[in-house]
């Protein structure tokens, strides 16, 4: 496999989703003015959280959450320009995700807007424990495909950016993507994330307050895939 440009941004494509919007499962995408495990990060339980993980299927719900993690508090008005939707609808969305604990009231900016915020960065949940229903996961496929739109965006408007002069030239030789295809245990994989979480854990309190840093959509993936051989072992005999 090659590698497009460095990918010092860690955005290793073999997890996609880097989000960690995205969610481990999920976009791991750190929102603005974000600090602290707690703010950072919200586990569900799809036993406990049945209702809450149900509120994230629809859609916009879930693209609502994203902008509000990529850009910051906005009110209902905003969102639905952003979006192309109605004020009513990003407004009834909203109160949903308030509901479930997803967003929250930001403080406004005149006394009469009702703006509003995300409360984690990151959404996550065990894996294994999602997998033991079907509409489980499902919700977790979905959730990954989100995520690898998200991604197609992303590269769009970095594109974008670069060529209107809204990113300098700096940025060029860190940024890219990288599709590796290493061979790792399961052991090995879970560490690698550790690695990853612990080292931009690092970074990030390092470049807090730095005029210089930008916010930057890091999508990872790990996905492991069995050999063609045992694939096509697995496939039922043709019928004769």
């Amino acid at each position: 496999m090659t590698a497009l440009g460095r990918g010092q941004i860690f955005t290793h494509f073999a997890k996609l989703f880097l989000q960690k919007l995205f969610w481990k499962v999920g976009c791991e995408l750190y929102a603005p003015g974000m600090t602290g495990e707690e703010q950072h990060k919200r586990v569900l339980d799809p036993e406990q959280d049945a209702a809450a993980l149900k509120a994230l299927t629809h859609p916009l719900r879930i693209r609502l959450l994203g902008l509000l993690r990529q850009d910051g508090p906005a009110t209902a008005s905003e969102l639905a320009e952003a979006t192309g939707e109605s004020s009513a609808s990003t407004s009834y969305h909203l109160r949903v995700l308030a509901k479930y604990a997803f967003v929250a009231e930001a403080p406004a900016r005149d006394g009469r807007e009702r703006r509003w915020r995300a409360i984690h960065a990151v959404t996550s949940w065990s894996n294994e424990a999602m997998a033991d229903a079907p509409e489980r996961k499902a919700f977790v496929a979905t959730s990954r495909r989100r995520q690898i739109e998200h991604l197609d965006a992303s590269l769009t408007r970095h594109e974008e950016d670069l060529a209107a002069g809204r990113l300098g030239r700096e940025w060029l030789e860190p940024s890219g993507i990288n599709d590796l295809m290493p061979r790792l245990t399961p052991e090995s994989l879970g560490e690698l994330w550790q690695a990853l979480d612990r080292k931009l854990a690092e970074l990030t309190e390092r470049d807090e307050g730095d005029p210089r840093a930008e916010q930057v959509v890091l999508l990872t993936a790990g996905l492991p895939l069995a050999p063609r051989d045992r694939r096509a072992a697995a496939q039922p005999d043709d019928a004769s």
